[in-house]
């Protein structure tokens, strides 16, 4: 699984990169902060910090996918064979570009909740 995290993390910079101008890749948090140290304040802050990270990918994602559904005409019946090829592969292009968001997405929101789930065990064991 922490093999596909670097992987997972070139792909989405490489998709970053040619993503559309108007269309701005949020920067991710750094790491969590440990859960097993972390003081409830530095958990408030990347909890904010995370927050703030989901809204803007979820920004991002919405903007691509108005990119592609205003790539190219809606009917494609008139296109010829090529004009279609480029269309579709735009399109394809995009889907990737979203995919590859919603993956990072989800494998940062992950970490946190995987250190805030230890958090939580530690802060629940010390009231015991």
């Amino acid at each position: 699984m922490k093999a596909w995290i670097p992987l997972t993390l070139i792909l989405t910079v490489g998709f970053a990169v040619n993503a559309s101008a108007d269309c701005v890749y949020p920067t991710a948090p750094q790491s969590p902060p440990d859960g097993a140290t972390a003081s409830k304040d530095q958990m408030i802050a990347a909890k904010h910090d995370f927050d703030r990270y989901n809204g803007e990918m979820t920004a991002y994602m919405n903007c691509l996918n108005m990119e592609i559904d205003s790539t190219g005409p809606k009917d494609t019946s008139k296109l010829k064979g090529d004009e279609k090829k480029k269309i579709d592969q735009q399109k394809n292009i995009l889907v990737q570009k979203h995919n590859a968001a919603y993956d990072e997405l989800q494998a940062a929101v992950g970490r946190f909740n995987e250190q805030l789930k230890i958090f939580k065990a530690k802060a629940a064991e010390n009231k015991s």
